[in-house]
């Protein structure tokens, strides 16, 4: 059974940082591309980064791209997403999500986490 568990979510002023964790079972990690989505108050779910299964390749929403980092450690069979210059807009549930590639992965993945909350305030 997979089994993706987010981590390290939490409440942070604007401008701050956090870092999410993905800590994974069930699958053989390092053949699988990761990914993170997210989900504001009364919006769809959307796409945030990907990441490779060799973590050599990353693909970011442009909401994201310069402030956010996806990285992977398959040793640990974890995906973290570094998140800096965070914005009350950022605020929203952000899930963990696994499969074959960063095509799928970014655009619907097969296996899903259950979410982490994450709160900017202003």
């Amino acid at each position: 059974q997979v089994q993706l568990v987010e981590s390290g979510g939490g409440l942070v002023q604007a401008g701050g940082s956090l870092r999410l964790s993905c800590a994974a079972s069930g699958l053989p990690f390092g053949l699988y591309a990761m990914g993170w989505f997210r989900q504001a108050p009364g919006k769809d779910r959307e796409f945030a980064a990907a990441i490779r299964w060799a973590g050599d390749n990353t693909d970011y929403a442009d909401s994201v791209k310069g402030r956010f980092t996806i990285s992977r450690d398959n040793a640990k069979n974890t995906v973290y997403l570094q998140m800096n210059s965070l914005k009350p807009e950022d605020t929203a549930v952000y899930y963990c999500a696994a499969d074959r590639s960063v095509a799928v992965v970014s655009t619907s993945p097969r296996y899903w986490g259950q979410g982490t909350q994450v709160t900017v305030s202003s």
